[in-house]
């Protein structure tokens, strides 16, 4: 497996992490499963500039679509970087 293909995965991964974490807040569960801790512990340390950068507006959250974009953008550029150089 090449370091780009990780690389790929683990971008892949991250925004489905995000996209999870956006699809139960709409739900009311409780905040102190195991499950929805993690993906609160795990996506909010890249949401929480967003969210600074462009705070909600009329109760909607822009952050995860921030995320979504710099998160897209930064692993093509490094999946380049890693196949430009034979990883």
């Amino acid at each position: 497996m090449h370091l780009s293909a990780l690389v790929r995965g683990l971008v892949e991964l991250y925004s489905w992490m995000i996209f999870a974490r956006l699809v139960l807040s709409w739900l009311r569960l409780d905040l102190d499963h195991p499950v929805i801790t993690f993906l609160y512990r795990a996506t909010e340390p890249a949401l929480r500039p967003a969210r600074q950068l462009i705070p909600p507006a009329g109760g909607l959250d822009f952050s995860p679509i921030i995320v979504f974009i710099v998160l897209r953008v930064m692993g093509d550029v490094l999946q380049w970087l890693l196949r430009s150089i034979g990883l």
